[in-house]
């Protein structure tokens, strides 16, 4: 009929297994007939199909281990049994009480402990195997006493004696004795040199802290103004780093490197470590620090936390992990393009991050250097923009507000609708302005010409044309004919959803062509997506007009 295995309780005194008269299992299984059950350790039985088929009863070489912990039950505790001789099994004189109410020989002692005398005392110096000795040994009641000889000395249980002849001379005991000496002073003058570094080192990291504004962002902090951001110190950020490792490198700039780093609560971060820092910028870098610690928003990478205690301080941000647009519309080897839908979400999910920035928060954030490179992805492809190192804090009713996003956006919609860089090589593999050959196919009406044809290939050449229009808008030299970033989200969310017509013709009228930026190598342009703030080279971007 089967088996079935049960285990047995602890402190049992006896256990009893029994079968049912009207058990019978000669109609079930007519290869065993008969039931068995046995006491058996857990960890040796394990069934299989073989133990059916088994006739224990005339198997006499079949031996099952049992494991069986015993103690004298009459009584709870050693001093509940001793406090009843006529019932305390422990008789010999010599003995000692073990967990539970057992009776052993005291340690030096063997024999019966139930047994009155059973104890006898062990020779030591008999048993040199179990008990070595390399000297002159002498027997004790429980014990032993090991000694060198006379004239010698040593450790005679471990070893065996010296000759006390052999012990150093009077001048070589000098000399050792001053080269101890020696060492010790050496090794304490280095320990107070490195206690003096470290003190050193410690008030330095304090004047950084409150030179770069460490106080107030604790004030901040404290009065809940500021309940997002982190202060990290200097030792937790080269942990996470493996001390600033080469292979932790994830970006790098004019401006320092971003790692990718792993914090100790096992958070992924980027953390930016900056080269130098403008000194004229620092009394308004906790300002931004706080400000931007603010920002929430799903579109924006968020900044956790920053380490003031250096010379130049390092800022640590969310870490993104697909890399940036920069990569995934120019790769360095042949990949599938992003499709027309994809690039249509990404801008518009850019563009609403920027109107945020402009008019969500209490103070307005110009971001000044928009560009595929600080367009973030995530692992669902969705933007997120990053880079504030060229970010401008202004009024809300600053009336030159507009005059300091010139064009930025709008190049980014163009690398997106023509899948070429801001400065691309032509047919001729002379380096071209972006900007300048879109605005002159504008007007020329040959936009066809620039777009990339993988999107035109997806049947989006009139969607393509809505979009050249509101990048061509973007560029505009005059902040008034500009329109909002929440305008830009707005169109670009209505043609990704309906993809509405485009405007039979483009008529471009009198535009002054924006002044394109060269091109610069990874050592001066940050490539990684995580900028220092440092709002000096604003103007000089906002010229440039990408």
């Amino acid at each position: 009929m089967g088996c079935c295995q049960t285990s047995i309780p602890e402190s049992l005194s006896n256990f009893t297994t029994y079968f049912s008269k009207s058990f019978n299992n000669s109609r079930v299984a007519s290869f065993n007939p008969c039931s068995y059950a046995f006491v058996a350790d857990q960890d040796w039985f394990h069934f299989n199909k073989s133990t059916l088929s088994r006739d224990f009863g005339t198997d006499n070489n079949y031996l099952v281990p049992v494991v069986l912990d015993w103690a004298m039950r009459n009584r709870s505790s050693c001093r509940d049994a001793e406090a009843h001789p006529d019932t305390y099994a422990c008789r010999s004189s010599n003995t000692t009480n073990g967990d539970g109410y057992r009776c052993m020989c005291s340690q030096g002692y063997t024999g019966n402990p139930y047994l009155v005398g059973g104890c006898q005392d062990i020779d030591e110096c008999i048993l040199r195997q179990q008990y070595p000795c390399f000297g002159d040994c002498s027997n004790l009641p429980g014990g032993y006493q090991c000694t060198c000889p006379h004239g010698t000395h040593g450790n005679a249980t471990k070893d065996n004696c010296t000759d006390d002849s052999s012990k150093f001379p009077l001048p070589a005991g000098l000399a050792i004795g001053f080269s101890v000496i020696v060492v010790i002073l050496v090794a304490l003058l280095a320990c107070v040199t490195v206690r003096t570094q470290k003190t050193k080192h410690k008030r330095e990291r304090d004047l950084f802290f409150r030179k770069n504004g460490g106080l107030k962002l604790y004030e901040e902090i404290l009065s809940k103004k500021v309940d997002t951001v982190q202060v990290f110190t200097e030792e937790e950020l080269q942990r996470a780093t493996d001390n600033f490792d080469d292979e932790r490198v994830i970006g790098c700039g004019g401006y320092g490197m971003v790692y990718r780093g792993i914090l100790d609560d096992h958070r992924i971060v980027a953390i930016k470590r900056s080269k130098k820092v403008d000194e004229r910028q620092k009394d308004e870098f906790i300002n931004e620090i706080i400000v931007l610690s603010q920002i929430n928003h799903r579109h924006i990478v968020r900044l956790l936390g920053c380490c003031l205690e250096l010379d130049v301080p390092m800022l640590v941000y969310e870490y993104i992990s697909n890399g940036s647009l920069f990569d995934v519309l120019h790769p360095e080897h042949h990949a599938s393009p992003l499709p027309l839908q994809a690039r249509l979400t990404i801008a518009e999910q850019a563009a609403e991050a920027l109107a945020y920035l402009h008019s969500a928060t209490n103070r307005s954030i110009i971001h000044g250097d928009v560009k595929p490179h600080n367009i973030l992805l995530d692992n669902d492809l969705s933007a997120k923009v990053s880079d504030f190192g060229t970010s401008q804090l202004v009024p809300m009713d600053e009336d030159d507000f507009m005059m300091f996003v010139q064009g930025t956006f709008g190049v980014v919609l163009l690398e997106l609708i023509t899948g070429k860089k801001a400065i691309y090589a032509d047919d001729a593999w002379e380096k071209r302005s972006l900007t300048t050959s879109f605005l002159v196919m504008m007007k020329e009406q040959r936009l066809r010409d620039i777009l990339d044809d993988r999107m035109v290939g997806e049947g989006g050449e009139q969607l393509l044309g809505e979009v050249a229009v509101i990048a061509k808008e973007c560029l505009s030299v005059k902040g008034e004919e500009r329109p909002s970033m929440k305008e830009v989200a707005e169109r670009l969310h209505s043609l990704r959803r309906f993809r509405r017509q485009p405007r039979e013709e483009y008529d471009l009228g009198e535009i002054e062509l924006v002044k394109a930026e060269d091109t610069r190598r990874c050592t001066e342009t940050d490539t990684s997506g995580y900028h220092i703030l440092d709002s000096s080279t604003l103007l000089n971007n906002v010229d440039a007009g990408r």
